[in-house]
Formats: C-alpha cells, sequence, structure tokens
C-alpha cells in the first residue's frame, strides 16, 4: 500500500513524516506506438533542485505533465509509480489532483504569452489562481498577488499588477509566471524551459531568483531544459536523458566535469562556449568563396536610424547604426531584448524602411539579401508544402523576365503593327503554357537540390510544416532563403529555441554555406557563445546603438565597453562553483545602495 498525504486547502501538506518530495518509479508514458518515456525513475527530496536535461524529443516535458497528471483524458498511457508531494498522481481523483495543481505543486510553463490570458490584469490572473486553492476573499487574493508581484522583483508591484501580458517584457512576463506559481506557496515548482528565448542578462535574473526562492521558502525545484549551462547554474543533480530512458544521473559537478556516458560528452561538446574561440576555416577550394574579391563590401549601412509611434510618444530603436558586411564573412549582432538587433536586421533586409540613413544594395526588398526568421512555425505557411514555399522564390525571379520584355515590346504604330504585336503576345501566351510544365519540373528539381544542400530530402518536397522537428523546419527556412541565390543571408535568432546538439548542427550547415558559396551572414542572436562561435566580427548593440564593434576574438576577450562586460558575466558557466560565485557577485551589486 503507497504511503500517502493529504493537501490542505491553504497548500501545506500532512501525515506523515520524511524528506521525500517526488517518487518516481518505473515511469513509461506512450502516445500510440510511441513510447515517450520508458522505465524512469528518480527521487527529489524537499529543498533540492534537479534539472532534467536532454534534446527535444528525449521525453523530459513528459515527464513534467506526468508529474502533476496532465496526460490524463489526453489518450496517453501511463505506467509505473508518481508520488508527490504525498499525492499518489496515478491513483488520485480529479479533485485531489486540482488540489495538488497549484497548492503541493506548481509549473511554470515554457511560453509565457500562451499560459497567460491576454483579456485579464496579472494581477487578477494570480488573484483567481490563489482564491481557487484558498477560498480567500478578493481583497486578499489581490493582496497576495501584489505580494507574489514584488517578491520575483516586478518594480511597482501594486500599479504593474493591473497590466496586461502584452504590457509586460519577455522577462517580467516570466517572472509574473513565476509569481503566479508562487501564489500559493507549493513544496515544489516544476519550471519547463523558463529561460528559453530570453537574453542572457534576464535569464541570469530568473535563475538567481529561482535560487533565491529556494533558499527562502525550502521549496523543490524540478528544471526542464536543454541548456547544460542553465543546468549548472541552478541545481544540485542532473539527469540525462535520451530517447525516454536515463543515461546519467548524479551530482550536477560530477556529471559536468567527468561524465562517464559518450552521449553525455556529445551533449557536452555541443555546448557553445564563450571562452572558446572560434574555429576559423578558410573557403573550400573550387567553390565561389574561393574566387571571391578579398575585402568585397556586399552590405553596407551608413546612419541608419528607425522611429515608431509619433509625437510624444515617438522613440528611436535604431539610432545612428553603421556597419559593412564583406562577401564570405560572419557578422554578429548581439545584445538585450529590445536593443534594436532585430529592427536593423529587418532594416538591413528591406522589410522596414528606415527612417534615415542609407543601406547599399537598396530600394525595398532585395533578392541579394534574403532573411531566416526566428520562428520557422509562423513564417512558413502551414497550408502549403515546405516544397512550395521554397519555391515561391524561384518562380519570382522566372516571372521577372518576361515582364521586362513585355514593357519593351510596344508593336507599330500601325493598325497592321499593333495586330501583328498582338500576334505575338498570343504566341508567346502559348509558349509559355508549354514550356510551364517544364519551368515547373525545373523548379521543382531545384527545391530537391536545396532541400538535400540543407541536409533534409528531396522527397521532404510534399511534406508539411508540422511534419518537421524544430530543427528541420529551420533548415526548411534555410533552403527558402538559398533559393534566391542572395549574396547576404541575416539570420534572426534562427537557433534560440533549439536544443545544444541541433543549434551546433544549423550553426554547422550556415558555415559550411558561407565558405561553399561565399555567403556573407548577418547572425542577429542574444546568446554570446553561439555569437562568438559564428562570428568574424561583432557588434555590441544597446537602446538602438553600436555600443561596441570589432574583430570578435577583440571584443570577447579584451571588451572595452562596460555594458559588454556585464553581458559576458551573465553568460551560464559549465562549472558550478564559477556559477555560484558569479551569482554572488551579481548578489552583492543589487544590495550595494544607489549613489543620487
Amino acid at each position: 500500500m503507497s504511503r500517502t498525504r493529504s493537501i490542505s486547502p491553504t497548500g501545506r501538506t500532512g501525515g506523515t513524516g520524511g524528506t521525500s518530495l517526488v517518487e518516481v518509479s518505473e515511469l513509461t508514458v506512450g502516445f500510440g506506438e510511441l513510447r515517450a518515456v520508458d522505465g524512469l525513475s528518480f527521487r527529489l527530496d524537499r529543498g533540492a533542485a534537479l534539472a532534467l536535461v536532454g534534446e527535444s524529443g528525449s521525453g523530459k516535458s513528459t515527464v513534467a505533465s506526468a508529474l502533476l497528471g496532465l496526460h490524463r483524458g489526453t489518450g496517453a498511457r501511463v505506467g509505473g509509480s508518481v508520488e508527490v508531494a504525498g499525492v499518489d498522481v496515478q491513483g488520485a481523483s480529479d479533485d485531489e489532483l486540482r488540489r495538488l495543481r497549484g497548492a503541493g505543486a506548481a509549473m511554470v510553463f515554457q511560453d509565457p504569452l500562451s499560459s497567460l490570458d491576454p483579456y485579464y490584469a496579472i494581477g487578477d490572473q494570480i488573484a483567481e489562481v490563489y482564491r481557487v486553492h484558498t477560498r480567500a476573499s478578493r481583497r486578499a487574493a489581490r493582496a497576495r498577488a501584489v505580494e507574489v508581484l514584488d517578491r520575483v522583483g516586478i518594480p511597482d508591484a501594486g500599479r504593474r499588477s493591473r497590466s496586461r501580458p502584452h504590457e509586460f517584457s519577455g522577462g517580467m512576463r516570466q517572472r509574473a509566471l513565476i509569481a503566479m506559481a508562487l501564489a500559493c506557496e507549493p513544496d515544489l515548482l516544476i519550471a519547463d524551459e523558463p529561460t528559453t528565448a530570453l537574453d542572457v542578462t534576464v535569464q541570469a535574473q530568473i535563475l538567481d531568483l529561482l535560487h533565491t526562492l529556494r533558499e527562502e521558502t525550502g521549496m523543490g525545484l524540478l528544471l526542464v531544459t536543454h541548456d547544460v549551462g542553465v543546468a549548472a547554474e541552478s541545481v544540485d543533480e542532473i539527469l540525462v536523458m535520451r530517447h525516454g530512458r536515463v543515461v546519467e544521473h548524479g551530482p550536477v559537478a560530477t556529471v559536468l566535469a567527468k561524465p562517464a556516458e559518450p552521449y553525455t560528452r556529445e551533449l557536452l561538446g555541443a555546448v557553445p562556449r564563450v571562452d572558446a574561440p572560434r574555429t576559423r576555416s578558410g573557403p573550400a577550394p573550387g567553390t565561389p568563396a574561393a574566387e571571391a574579391v578579398p575585402e568585397a563590401v556586399v552590405l553596407e549601412a551608413v546612419g541608419l536610424r528607425r522611429e515608431f509611434g509619433r509625437g510624444k510618444r515617438a522613440f528611436a530603436a535604431v539610432d545612428d547604426v553603421s556597419l559593412t558586411v564583406r562577401r564570405g564573412e560572419a557578422l554578429g549582432i548581439v545584445g538585450e531584448s529590445g536593443s534594436g538587433k532585430t529592427t536593423l536586421g529587418r532594416m538591413l533586409v528591406g522589410l522596414l524602411e528606415p527612417t534615415a540613413g542609407s543601406i547599399s544594395p537598396g530600394g525595398g526588398v532585395h533578392p541579394d539579401v534574403q532573411m531566416v526568421f526566428q520562428d520557422p512555425v509562423s513564417s512558413l505557411n502551414p497550408r502549403r508544402s515546405v516544397g512550395e514555399s521554397i519555391a515561391d522564390p524561384l518562380r519570382a525571379r522566372m516571372m521577372r523576365a518576361p515582364a521586362h520584355e513585355r514593357t519593351r515590346q510596344q508593336g507599330g504604330e500601325s493598325e497592321r503593327g499593333k495586330e501583328l504585336g498582338r500576334e505575338r503576345e498570343r504566341e508567346r501566351g502559348r509558349e509559355r503554357g508549354r514550356e510551364r510544365g517544364s519551368d515547373e519540373g525545373q523548379i521543382r528539381g531545384r527545391v530537391r537540390e536545396l532541400l538535400e544542400r540543407v541536409g533534409l530530402e528531396g522527397d521532404h518536397y510534399d511534406r508539411y510544416p508540422h511534419e518537421f522537428s524544430g530543427g528541420q523546419r529551420q533548415r526548411v527556412g534555410i533552403a527558402r532563403a538559398l533559393a534566391a541565390d542572395p549574396r547576404v543571408i541575416v539570420c534572426d535568432e534562427p537557433v534560440s529555441a533549439l536544443d545544444v546538439t541541433t543549434q551546433a548542427q544549423v550553426v554547422a550547415l550556415l558555415d559550411e554555406l558561407r565558405r561553399e558559396l561565399g555567403l556573407a551572414l548577418v547572425f542577429v542572436a542574444h546568446d554570446l557563445a553561439v555569437v562568438r562561435q559564428v562570428s568574424d566580427r561583432v557588434a555590441v548593440m544597446r537602446r538602438g546603438r553600436i555600443v561596441e564593434y570589432g574583430p570578435a576574438d577583440e571584443v570577447y576577450e579584451s571588451p572595452r565597453d562596460p555594458y559588454t562586460k556585464q553581458l559576458l558575466a551573465a553568460v551560464p558557466a559549465l562549472d558550478p562553483a564559477v556559477a555560484a560565485a558569479r551569482r554572488a557577485v551579481r548578489r552583492d551589486a543589487r544590495r550595494q545602495p544607489v549613489a543620487v
């Protein structure tokens, strides 16, 4: 008979003593023929922190959902035993699970925008959670919402509690989710990729917050992440997963310093290091890059400025930015959220017109400059096959030539000349109709070549975006950019949501294309480690301006601007001792009084 505890309406557990908070034994979760989790066992004590680490599809988020019984009613087959805060999750009734969720254990999901209701104020949403679990009055629930918002570092919590989610930055929305999870003082906090897509300084703030909350409340933490550096900053133990199974489990310092399993070593080897210079290689012999004119400038921006809003509300997202991009080189643009780096990238492509300044080549969207977007899901049409999406730039190029010819063909001045002109036009139409089938065959063949060039299969032409993984969809985005035969590709956060091994594969692909095709890359990202591994030169942006600009090794090894130094200090360290030392420095800096 399993040992269980009851959960009171206030969220505190009762019943038998002991230090075990989570006990999972031989957990299996299946979806159809797929077994997402296969025989997983682990234990988490009160006040301890454990990280589930692995690639996308390893089963780690599935495990997190199983701890709260979120697979119930979904058709998933769940086996084994799961006990959380004294509750047998498998055998609990629906009412018992509702009391567990939010009170005994709470979850912080990856995407705060989809987790928060856009119509209601942040404070009202937190108050609702508190009232459901405690039956408190509206006034008490409202006061509790302001209290927990203040606790997680939201400035002017009373006023900001009346704001809606879209009025918060990404880091503030994540803090609001953590506040909601803390409202009922749970024994366990499950954080599913809580820092993905956050810039390094906001990421450091969130990780410091989680560490402080553990110290103050004694709650347990289960962290789900694909970022090994985030795990090193936050937990006591690490459990590495692959294909739903445990690969390695032990103290975080031991696993990261002396991994016993080849897969763990492979995972650590794929982690980009901010302290490791990029291995630079020249262009492949016999490729366009090898024949390129040295130092040839393919893109130049001078004095760029972009304003949004009007009148007193107008602000400059980019202000007086100048840069050059040379053929075959990679220029990294790095900065926090709101620094203006994405706005700059969109101006370079022609998707935004600058308020002031010039870009060469210019004149709107230019085929020589293409873009790989951050989110391939939203940039690909879900109702069209990926092959058709890649073929669009090819068709656009083929349509421009006939249109140009038609503007030159005006026929004669006489009626006879006009008739001959119309007849020639009809004949060209019939000819184009006969050739259309041949053209479509050529386009399809070229798309297949592009798919194979980016590491996919030509037969994937007729598949739809939802049939691909995140990394595969990003490869489709790269193939679409290549279809226009560009000289420059602007990559806007192309690997921010990918696990480290997929991230390394996409970065390696971009570098290979750069070397073989002579492409220039503009790599926009908030991840300083990835930018260093990609870039020849780096521009650091803050509040719309470039504060530091130069060769990558020089910027990283001898930064001049205090802001650049601050960014580098916030990058997660793989050594837990170094991470703890940095956290202490940041804590002391926050405690220092501000000079008046």
